[in-house]
């Protein structure tokens, strides 16, 4: 086996490898499109597309004025997701603003507030949200629910406890239910490490195809592609040699987008580095084959780009990387089977994420592995038409 691994890899191949690394290495606009750009957009897509929402504005109607009821404005204003805008005499006030879009969310704070308090009895306030921007609202009702349940921790010594009431009125309860949620793999709920796991293989197909058809188109263009055919080399060595250089370098950016993602957004590593590394190793070549086939089927670099802008954005919205794929229309997710990046960020959420191992992943990992392997099969099929 090793001899027959020698044979193949020739002085001569050798040769050819090393020349287009060095050529590839010395093109410095390459080495730039290869790290910086995946490496700005990782950082800033996980960081500004995080649904973390803060800076609430809120407004307050106090009818109580007790020092309870400060407590609890104080409390809101202090957590870092609200931003106490302004108080107000009454609840038409507050609603005008709201309706304004001066105020983001409303808290109306009843006069008998301090009283039941001090009576023992549950404390009803109202909380009011514009519901214009439903995620917004959606998240300052929960951020509203934490800060009354640790509220509630200081009061639970006597025996009291606040509760919201919706804007239309509460139905009458006999009980109180309490909720004592666990959060698995992700106790502090950090949203961005959904997110940045899933953008890695957006990141990692959008640069394997844009580098792949550049470098190819480029050649092309200068005329080496046919310099090659007057070599000895066989055809299937002049294709390991094309591909081979864009596959080292694309696994620096990788490896960089590991770092930050690791160290930059505080995402654990709990699974497995080589299932992991194989499903980069998978994520990439999938984009240097879509790269190659573009290549072959452009006439010029401008073609290949806007063939690129086709592919990529159908990709990315059927991958599952901003909102999990379970929320899709029931037509749309069966396209999710045949999306590489989908297979990647279930695979690289698994091992990162949970410490998934192979057992738990293996049905996306043959998929992506499989995705890869009929998208190189067929870019090798056209880049070999191309060559003769």
């Amino acid at each position: 086996m090793w001899a027959r691994v020698r044979r193949f890899w020739s002085p001569a191949l050798v040769a050819l490898v090393i020349k287009e690394l060095h050529q590839v290495s010395h093109d410095k606009r390459v080495i730039l499109a290869l790290i910086l750009p995946p490496i700005l957009q990782l950082m800033i897509f996980g960081t500004v597309m995080s649904p973390k929402v803060t800076g609430i504005k809120l407004g307050v109607v106090d009818d109580s004025g007790s020092s309870a009821s400060r407590s609890l404005v104080a409390s809101l204003s202090q957590s870092g997701s609200f931003k106490l805008q302004a108080s107000y005499n009454s609840v038409e006030a507050l609603s005008d603003e709201i309706r304004q879009g001066n105020v983001d969310a409303g808290i109306v704070i009843p006069g008998e507030f301090a009283a039941d308090l001090d009576r023992g009895r549950t404390a009803m306030i109202q909380v009011l949200l514009n519901a214009m921007n439903a995620n917004t609202a959606a998240v300052s009702q929960g951020y509203v629910r934490g800060v009354l349940a640790g509220f509630n921790r200081t009061l639970a010594a006597g025996g009291v406890n606040v509760a919201p009431r919706a804007v239309e009125g509460a139905p009458p309860r006999h009980g109180l239910a309490l909720l004592h949620p666990l959060f698995l793999f992700n106790p502090g709920l950090v949203s961005s490490w959904f997110l940045v796991t899933g953008l890695i293989g957006q990141l990692l197909l959008m640069n394997g195809m844009i580098t792949a058809s550049a470098t190819m188109v480029k050649e092309r263009e200068a005329g080496t592609l046919e310099q090659l055919l007057m070599t000895p080399l066989r055809t299937s060595e002049i294709i390991i040699a094309k591909i081979l250089p864009q596959f080292v370098l694309l696994m620096i950016p990788a490896t960089i987008a590991l770092v930050v993602i690791r160290f930059w957004f505080d995402v654990p590593f709990r699974g497995s580095a080589l299932l992991f590394s194989v499903a980069v190793a998978a994520c990439l070549m999938c984009g240097i084959g879509f790269g190659t086939v573009v290549a072959t089927l452009s006439k010029s670099a401008q073609q290949a780009q806007l063939a690129s802008f086709f592919i990529m954005p159908p990709m990315m919205s059927l991958s599952g990387t901003m909102t999990p794929a379970e929320a899709m229309p029931a037509w749309m997710r069966p396209w999710t089977a045949i999306n590489p990046i989908y297979h990647f960020g279930f695979i690289a959420r698994g091992t990162l994420i949970r410490g998934s191992q192979i057992e738990d992943v293996w049905t996306h990992l043959v998929a992506l592995v499989v995705i890869a392997g009929v998208v190189m099969t067929v870019s090798v099929w056209r880049f070999r038409q191309q060559l003769s």
